[in-house]
């Protein structure tokens, strides 16, 4: 029986650091998945989880600086491949990358990636996955170990795979992403990625030559020194899900940690930026 699940609809002001903030908070409780909006935010989690106070214990809720609102409602189950078929439509990254559901025809770009994203996020349209893309063909992954923080659908570490990376670890707390990359990986034939549900907690003293993390600027800002702990020397740190405004607060971060800024794509105002760790 599938699942029924609820909809949140947050409208935010100002949207930023607002909807960073609100998603790290309802990441703490039961929410299984976020979209933002042009207003804000659209979080869900499973009616069985829903409770009239759920959001009693979120902060920025109460905090004067920002004004939130929210309704919500109950999202009938449904076949996400009917609604995906619908409205999901294949994208091409720089001729070299093509995104496309299993229904597309096959593409003849070098990297032909298939995804089936049903409310996961990473499909290529977002901006900031469009740009991690591009970082990615620019990189050499061949016999690299690879982590995707955050991989959503996992179209990252499909594409560092497919690009000749030795391993691949990719890790998100989101059970539906989780789910939605083991599936996304065995679609395309992968069989050196490894999916994980958590944080970066589980990194332990792993060490990678290249750590790829398109999540929001709150939670970079505060996992970026476990980034640095498990980053060869002269590694490579993309990263992404942050304003091109949010650029110092985040170089900030990783200046101490003996890893420095190289350069940057931008689309929307969105920003993915690549680092180096000395």
């Amino acid at each position: 029986m599938a699942n029924t699940y609820i909809e949140y609809l947050f409208k935010v002001r100002p949207l930023q650091p607002g909807v960073d903030i609100l998603i790290a908070e309802l990441g703490e409780l039961d929410f299984e998945s976020f979209a933002e909006t042009d207003h804000g935010l659209q979080a869900y989690i499973l009616e069985t989880n829903d409770r009239a106070d759920l959001l009693d214990e979120i902060q920025i809720l109460q905090h004067p600086e920002f004004t939130i609102t929210h309704i919500k409602s109950k999202i009938d189950p449904v076949n996400w491949n009917a609604e995906w078929e619908r409205n999901f439509e294949p994208i091409e990254v720089d001729g070299k990358c093509a995104v496309r559901a299993p229904f597309h025809p096959k593409s003849d770009a070098e990297y032909d990636i298939v995804i089936e994203p049903k409310m996961s996020f990473g499909t290529g349209h977002h901006a900031t996955t469009h740009l991690m893309i591009k970082h990615a063909l620019r990189l050499d992954f061949e016999n690299k170990k690879v982590l995707d923080m955050g991989c959503g659908t996992g179209i990252l570490a499909i594409l560092a795979a497919k690009r000749g990376a030795k391993t691949v670890d990719a890790i998100d707390h989101d059970r539906w992403c989780y789910e939605n990359s083991l599936e996304n990986v065995d679609r395309n034939g992968i069989n050196n990625v490894t999916i994980q549900h958590g944080d970066a907690t589980l990194l332990g003293n792993t060490s990678y030559d290249v750590i790829m993390a398109n999540i929001n600027r709150n939670i970079l800002i505060e996992d970026i020194p476990t980034y640095a702990n498990c980053l060869n020397e002269k590694g490579i740190l993309l990263l992404s899900g942050f304003y091109t405004e949010d650029i110092p607060a985040i170089t900030e971060v990783c200046n101490p940690q003996g890893i420095n800024f190289i350069m940057n794509f931008e689309k929307n105002n969105w920003v993915a930026c690549k680092f180096v760790k000395n």
